[in-house]
């Protein structure tokens, strides 16, 4: 018997031995090698497609840090059309699956586009193909509106995940002067339903901290940190730091502004809200940068804090945090339930938001050294993260290129008990 190919993995048969007087004939191909190939072909096909659609983790030669089963969520190329992919949030819906929201922008805009939520039901390993949260497209009668820095949040014991952005007229070069809008999940995320909210509170604002929910004489209210900055276009604007109340999610009040020191003005911005360190203190660390101008530090690049002792109503004046770098881009602040905090932050100067450090502060503790959260020589900025079980965090942010920033929404995990 002659045999062509390599044997084994040959996609031919044996032919019948040819004579001295036959011509050798072309092997007839063998049905079951080449269903074999096909079906291998295939499974490289499906695992490419995995790879561009979900990403893939990185492998710990392609970054530096404490975040493991670092993943990309979605990349700027799956939307067609759009300048940059932003400012995610995310939440569990249920043990292992995951929701994340993010915005798509607008080329020619500084902020604002679409926003998209996509789901996870393995704890991050896959990503579904995104639905909808808001669509600058839709009309509003004959306004249009962009959208930006949404805010994911699902009550105690309810089946409803919430996303709260801010919108702003679509003419609107950023989205400085936007408004609160809402929508809400039954089926944790897949899709949504928009809710026009009923505000108490008539400026505009800016998001960047999540729902922090605290209990006000047995019941339960939600606070919801925002800020303003009518001095980017008006010289008697103003730059202030404010905290919303709602007893239902669905109306907000102004609860009470962060006052300023008596030592200068800054500009505070995004500020995260966590339980503080005495029995029902809350604590706010936010953003800061110059008052007057905006695109620099404060000089030391710090962090501020506030304290309030009445549920979000009164606020202590504002003061730098000694510890904790922030050079004008939004940190991550909150405490795990072994009453630990975190604090992740982009390094370097102002507006650079290269690396992602971190530190974390134990109960009567100072806080950490600076450890690495995540450093790949790209972009990276605006942090977010929550405790899934103790100790264990699942985080997202925007990542880009070495010379170009939110190209990418990536995933990852970090354990934090034990942190030092």
């Amino acid at each position: 018997m002659l045999a062509s190919g390599d044997g084994s993995n040959s996609l031919y048969c044996a032919a019948r031995e040819p004579t001295m007087l036959q011509s050798t004939p072309t092997p007839p191909p063998c049905p079951h090698k080449i269903l074999a190939l096909a079906m291998k072909m295939l499974l490289c096909a499906l695992v490419c497609l995995v790879c561009l659609t979900h990403g893939r983790f990185l492998s710990a030669e392609e970054y530096q840090g404490d975040v493991a089963q670092v993943r990309v969520v979605r990349r700027v190329e799956q939307h067609p059309g759009a300048a940059l992919v932003w400012e995610p949030a995310i939440a569990a819906w249920k043990a292992k699956e995951l929701v994340v929201v993010y915005g798509a922008g607008i080329p020619g805009k500084t902020d604002m586009g679409d926003i998209y939520a996509s789901v996870s039901r393995d704890d991050g390993d896959r990503w579904s193909e995104p639905a909808t949260v808001f669509d600058h497209r839709e009309r509003h009668g004959a306004i249009q509106f962009g959208y930006a820095n949404p805010i994911l949040y699902k009550p105690p014991g309810q089946d409803v995940l919430w996303c709260f952005a801010m919108r702003c007229p679509i003419n609107s070069r950023h989205s400085e002067d936007s408004q609160l809008t809402s929508a809400y999940s039954a089926d944790g995320g897949r899709s949504w339903t928009p809710v026009e909210q009923s505000m108490d509170y008539t400026g505009p604002l800016i998001l960047g901290g999540s729902v922090q929910r605290v209990q006000d004489g047995g019941h339960p209210r939600y606070l919801l940190p925002a800020h303003r900055n009518t001095r980017r276009n008006d010289p008697l604007g103003t730059r202030e730091h404010f905290v919303l109340i709602s007893s239902s999610l669905l109306e907000w009040r102004l609860a009470g502004f962060i006052p300023q020191s008596a030592g200068g003005r800054v500009f505070l911005q995004e500020g995260e809200i966590a339980p503080g360190e005495r029995e029902g203190e809350l604590k706010i660390v936010m953003r800061s940068a110059n008052y007057e101008k905006e695109s620099q530090a404060t000089d030391p690049p710090r962090a501020y804090s506030s304290t309030s002792a009445d549920g979000g109503r009164t606020w202590s004046p504002a003061r730098p945090e000694p510890d904790l770098w922030n050079s004008n881009s939004k940190p991550f602040f909150g405490r795990s339930a072994q009453g630990i905090y975190a604090y992740v932050y982009s390094d370097g100067p102002a507006w650079s938001r290269m690396a992602l450090r971190y530190k974390v502060q134990h109960p009567g503790g100072p806080w950490s050294a600076q450890r690495t959260f995540f450093d790949a020589g790209v972009h990276n900025s605006y942090p977010r993260m929550i405790e899934v079980s103790a100790g264990d965090w699942r985080a997202v942010w925007d990542s880009g290129t070495a010379d170009r920033h939110r190209t990418n929404i990536r995933f990852g995990k970090i354990r934090l008990a034990n942190s030092k």
